[in-house]
């Protein structure tokens, strides 16, 4: 037998890290490379991460590399959506039917630290921070590096190149200036920021608000979330357009300008949030304004020697808590090819990653249109008492015609087995079916429309 190929990984964030454990698992040798200093060492990066929500696909591949149980403590149940309206009246909605169908909230950096911890006692798992990649030659096998401690700059050679470094990939940027392949990204007119909602003494169990939930300001054109985190704290994000329109009354970040108008705006929009956050003005002005977008790229691979996984490869904006879950099912992917088909030679991983790229790019681009879909049911949509009403009357379809009819979330979210693509399909036929049982007069035969919907 041909010895197992060693992989390079840059980029030792979540996804590559699981990655790295799984290829261990199977004997592979590997070095994981990261640009950013050691988790187990470093405090954590505060203001861009996006709190996770982790769901049944991510738990899955935790499961797959025998990591789950590690992973467990630091999530934070969340069974359903808590709105907030205007008039700061509660309202909750469950995701699913029963109380497995829940997804957890679970901070990017305990999360990444756990799944380091773990890749560091593997024997065949080579650890390197502080390291970043300057440029990727595939013909000549090799990668540019730099140490950012000393500033030394020198090549290494590679066998497989993966590039997990997430939407800001130096290798996918390295092989688009040497034309391996052409990607785009097509941006949010929308930014976010981040902030702290710190524990409360006077509630219970030190949570400002209910911990058990995914809370929702939907403001239309605009929102803010909080997710609970193990401390008893709220990671809360502020989804706004980055300019607004002062002639329509739509805010923008270009208009929080000032402390006093940070203040005003949230007392007016989010009112019981900015009671929870008492140094909302320090926060707003500290912590960093980043950007969203899709990416789309034409190529994940070159010629079986670099793959692309993750952000890096299709990057999708974070409304439907699918990137990470997304992320760690490409490794659950590539972990079963590699289980049928080896792959030790080059001509072999071509073939495998055309294939890996081939199965995969229907659900990717699925997934990263449904999460710009569920950003207007975030912030808008949810509002309306006709959302409600269709949410019961999906839930109650399925409970009438299980396995039959799963709504479109559920099976985003619960259900592992079913892909992206598959359930954008039958969400969509879905709509048909409830567009017909709430029409106007006599609604026609349910059995009908499941048919004819190919339910």
């Amino acid at each position: 037998m041909q010895p197992l190929p060693h992989h390079t990984l840059i980029g030792a964030g979540p996804v590559g890290t699981l990655m790295a454990l799984l290829l261990a698992a199977r004997g592979h040798a590997v070095r994981l490379i990261e640009r950013r200093a050691d988790p187990r060492q470093a405090s954590a990066q505060r203001g861009r991460s996006i709190n996770l929500a982790m769901a049944a696909r991510g738990i899955v591949a935790l499961e797959q590399a025998r990591v789950a149980v590690r992973i467990a403590p630091a999530m934070m149940p969340m069974p359903g959506r808590m709105l907030h309206d205007e008039r700061g009246t509660l309202q909750f909605l469950r995701y699913g039917q029963n109380p497995q169908e829940i997804i957890h909230a679970l901070s990017r950096e305990r999360l990444n630290r756990i799944l380091i911890e773990a890749a560091a006692e593997c024997p065949g798992v080579e650890l390197r921070f502080d390291t970043r990649c300057l440029d990727v030659d595939v013909n000549a096998g090799s990668v540019a590096l730099r140490d950012d401690r000393s500033g030394h700059t020198y090549s290494e050679d590679f066998e497989v190149l993966l590039g997990t470094d997430g939407a800001g990939s130096a290798v996918r940027s390295a092989l688009l200036a040497r034309g391996y392949l052409q990607a785009h990204e097509q941006p949010l007119d929308h930014d976010y920021k981040e902030l702290t909602i710190p524990a409360d003494t006077r509630h219970p169990g030190g949570f400002a608000f209910e911990p058990q939930a995914l809370h929702i300001w939907p403001r239309g054109g605009f929102m803010l979330i909080a997710l609970p985190n193990t401390d008893s704290t709220f990671t809360a994000t502020l989804f706004l357009a980055r300019r607004g329109d002062s002639e329509r009354g739509e805010p923008g970040f270009d208009h929080l300008q000032s402390q006093q108008a940070v203040a005003e705006f949230f007392e007016t929009q989010f009112a019981d949030a900015a009671v929870a956050i008492p140094d909302l003005r320090e926060q707003f002005a500290t912590n960093p304004q980043s950007r969203l977008g899709t990416l789309y790229c034409g190529r994940w691979q070159v010629d079986g020697r670099v793959l692309l996984l993750g952000d890096a490869a299709h990057a999708i904006v974070p409304f439907h808590g699918q990137g990470l879950n997304c992320g760690f099912e490409d490794c659950r992917l590539l972990d079963r090819l590699l289980r049928t088909r080896p792959a030790s030679d080059v001509c072999e991983r071509a073939a495998l990653f055309r294939q890996f790229e081939s199965e995969r790019r229907p659900d990717t681009t699925a997934i990263a249109a449904m999460a710009l879909e569920n950003y207007q049911e975030m912030r808008d949509t949810v509002r309306s008492p006709q959302f409600a009403r269709r949410q019961a009357l999906a839930a109650a379809l399925e409970r009438r015609f299980p396995g039959r009819f799963i709504p479109r979330y559920s099976m985003v979210m619960f259900h592992p087995e079913i892909g992206y693509a598959e359930a954008q399909r039958r969400g969509a036929a879905q709509q048909r079916v409830l567009d017909a049982l709430v029409a106007d007069g006599s609604p026609p035969n349910v059995e009908t429309l499941l048919e004819q919907a190919q339910l």
